[in-house]
């Protein structure tokens, strides 16, 4: 059940952001082996003096905020932090040094839904067994 926060400086219309979302669910579940109906992402656009970062040249900015279950190795979190920024650089003409992802790992109980509770991540690809999903 990962949350994805993206905050921007970009301006993104209504399509753009549907788009944008579907291109970075469809990383991360390629890269962290798991199914997409779980994936949250939320697009936050700011002016841009309300987003800093020391060492931005000219152009938009753009963090990732990556809230995920704990567990996956590090080459599967960086193959996924890389392949997003490559996706928002090229897209998007978002500078490398303007970008950043920060991962904040959470037990799988302490991400949920209605309908069910998140499990330790197993490595399968299949989501956590009976709880299912992410």
């Amino acid at each position: 059940m990962p949350l994805l926060q993206f905050d921007t400086t970009l301006s993104l219309s209504p399509d753009q952001k549907e788009a944008f979302a579907d291109r970075v669910t469809a990383i991360y579940t390629e890269e962290m082996a798991t199914t997409a109906g779980h994936v949250a992402v939320t697009i936050r656009e700011h002016e841009s003096a309300a987003l800093h970062l020391g060492r931005a040249v000219e152009g938009p900015l753009c963090f990732l905020d990556a809230e995920i279950r704990r567990g996956r190795p590090f080459e599967r979190k960086r193959a996924f932090a890389l392949e997003t920024m490559a996706f928002v650089g090229d897209r998007f003409d978002v500078p490398d040094e303007n970008m950043k992802v920060v991962f904040t790992e959470h037990r799988g109980e302490s991400m949920m839904g209605v309908d069910r509770v998140g499990g330790e991540w197993d490595g399968s690809g299949g989501g956590d067994g009976a709880n299912g999903g992410e």
